[in-house]
């Protein structure tokens, strides 16, 4: 549909000019309004509950099917293939005692996220939207303490021109933290400022309220612990990003970066937190995930696919023997319930 003009052989007066000229324009604003109604009920319409008899019961992996965008599970100890599927739709997914924590993506001119909070029976609780493009989704193993980070700008951590933000919800008061950027940091023993800090990949301790995330300022990252009662947090070390604590809480699975192409610039670790010793782990490729521990020994992680799959779930040994294997033919988020 457009506007048709009166041809300029057929003069307007200044009153004729301004009706056609507002006729023209909520003409217009009703097509882009029309679009944007249609897109947000799409959208709504692309969104697909867990089934009934789906639910959070152990041991089982957890993981989004990348075909279906939909959460499936499968034995901890099963081969590939064997999965089975009627989760929830999600982007990101993490699960822990009787909570479960889906981002979703929400499309748009703006992209949004919603931060949607589940119980045992995959229900929604709740739900939270956050601009951005949903990343990394953690809870603690209470299933009370939810984290998430979204990407504010960029699409990449392998380069600098990235913004995000982290939100912590504390599901026993029910207090939303929507960026934990302010929180008070120290470095190298000093209180640090600086505009360009980013907070992302929180991973809890079994109190709730100890908890390690990775900090980015001037170019370098850091491995910090913080507290949640103390609003405080300490970075421990450098070059550290995408931390993940074993269930032993004695741990830490990490990405370091060891390589300036930004198309492999990773390679998996683990930190033993007692001695502050680091291990590097059979996986020689390079990962861009948080990885997930499926029990003391083994961690969990998400890379590209074969044969067209937009990614695979590895699992690898958490002391640097072995070799990694293939859990999940085309999934990603890996998740051990017990």
């Amino acid at each position: 549909m457009s506007a048709r003009f009166p041809s300029s052989a057929t003069p307007l007066g200044p009153r004729a000019r301004i009706a056609v000229v507002v006729a023209a324009v909520l003409l217009l604003a009703g097509g882009s309004v029309g679009y944007v109604l249609h897109a947000e009920n799409r959208s709504e319409g692309q969104r697909v509950d867990a089934e009934a008899s789906f639910t959070l019961a152990g041991p089982a992996l957890y993981f989004r099917d990348t075909a279906t965008g939909r959460v499936a599970r499968q034995p901890l100890a099963g081969a590939p293939g064997t999965r089975t599927p009627g989760g929830p739709a999600c982007d990101r997914f993490y699960a822990s005692g009787d909570s479960a924590l889906c981002l979703r993506a929400k499309p748009g001119v703006l992209p949004k996220t919603y931060a949607v909070v589940l119980d045992r029976r995959l229900r929604e609780t709740r739900r939270i939207t956050v601009p951005g493009l949903p990343t990394r989704a953690r809870v603690s193993a209470s299933g009370q303490m939810l984290s998430w980070t979204v990407f504010a700008t960029g699409d990449s951590y392998a380069t600098t021109a990235f913004s995000t933000r982290t939100a912590v919800l504390d599901l026993r008061t029910g207090y939303l933290i929507k960026s934990i950027e302010d929180i008070p940091l120290t470095i190298d023993g000093a209180r640090y400022h600086a505009p360009d800090v980013n907070y992302w990949g929180v991973t809890f301790a079994r109190d709730d309220n100890r908890f390690y995330a990775t900090v980015s300022t001037k170019g370098r990252t850091y491995l910090v612990a913080g507290s949640m009662r103390d609003w405080s947090a300490k970075a421990l070390r450098q070059n550290a990003e995408c931390p993940s604590l074993s269930p032993d809480n004695n741990r830490i699975a990490f990405k370091k970066k060891v390589s300036d192409d930004p198309a492999a610039p990773w390679r998996l670790y683990v930190l033993d937190l007692r001695t502050m010793r680091e291990t590097p782990l059979a996986e020689t490729r390079s990962v861009d995930d948080q990885a997930a521990w499926l029990d003391d020994g083994t961690v969990a992680y998400a890379l590209p696919g074969a044969a067209g799959r937009a990614s695979d779930i590895w699992t690898v040994p958490a002391d640097g023997t072995g070799a990694p294997r293939v859990a999940v033919a085309g999934g990603s988020s890996p998740v051990a319930v017990r």
